[in-house]
């Protein structure tokens, strides 16, 4: 695990372009994404970097309601998937996250701590509010973005 300090919007929107970037690198048909962190730490700001800086132009919206937004980039499919809301974690299955489609499929999640059941990631960000900014903790589980968390050495 590696722990950076973003320290303002500016910082978190480079490292979501990173990770964008990273993405369309790593050759899997599904990437998941943990967000970990307490309210307002920016787990959804960083979300609205990636997908936009993989090339979505509209809105990204916050699905703290919804549950999961979905963004359909043609060649790459986001869903974001906000469970601080959820009360019955178990109902992550309606997502049908594990379906198989021909588009390179990216799965973000907001707290993954209330899955009932855990699921396995390539990257879990933990964020942290840290004086004017966020500490974060980057853990690379399959070692896909390590040219990431090298770019912060």
């Amino acid at each position: 695990m590696n722990k950076i300090y973003l320290e303002n919007d500016e910082s978190t929107n480079k490292l979501g372009a990173l990770i964008s970037e990273k993405l369309k690198e790593i050759n899997k048909s599904t990437i998941e994404i943990h967000l970990e962190g307490d309210l307002g730490a920016g787990k959804t700001f960083l979300t609205r970097s990636i997908i936009s800086n993989s090339g979505w132009s509209g809105l990204v919206k916050s699905p703290t309601y919804t549950l999961c937004e979905e963004y359909d980039l043609g060649d790459v499919i986001f869903l974001h998937i906000d469970l601080y809301r959820t009360d019955e974690p178990e109902d992550i299955h309606i997502f049908d996250l594990d379906r198989k489609t021909h588009l390179k499929k990216i799965i973000i999640i907001e707290w993954p701590q209330k899955l009932a059941v855990k699921r396995n990631f390539d990257l879990k960000i933990s964020f942290e509010h840290f004086d004017d900014g966020r500490k974060v903790l980057i853990n690379d589980n399959d070692k896909l973005f390590s040219s990431l968390i090298k770019h912060y050495e």
